[in-house]
């Protein structure tokens, strides 16, 4: 597989879980990749892990993190 595919695959379980209710709850860098725990906060508090090994996709959910924070203070939360 390329590391686009290995990228493309990731990233579609980003989505997947975001699409599903599911926020950033976590993240923890290592040398081998990064752990990602996202929590659901409705209708139950579930969690889910992924492990991303492709710098492209943990740069990605980063990404998205980072815009949530600066979507929270331009509204002032």
């Amino acid at each position: 597989m390329s590391a686009y595919d290995d990228f493309l695959k990731e990233k579609l379980e980003i989505d997947g879980l975001l699409s599903r209710g599911y926020a950033v709850d976590g993240m923890l860098e290592t040398l081998d990749g990064a752990k990602v725990r996202f929590r659901q906060a409705q209708p139950a508090s579930e969690t889910a892990e992924l492990f991303l090994q492709t710098a492209d996709a943990r740069k990605y959910v980063t990404t998205l993190v980072f815009a949530e924070l600066q979507e929270k203070a331009a509204r002032g939360a």
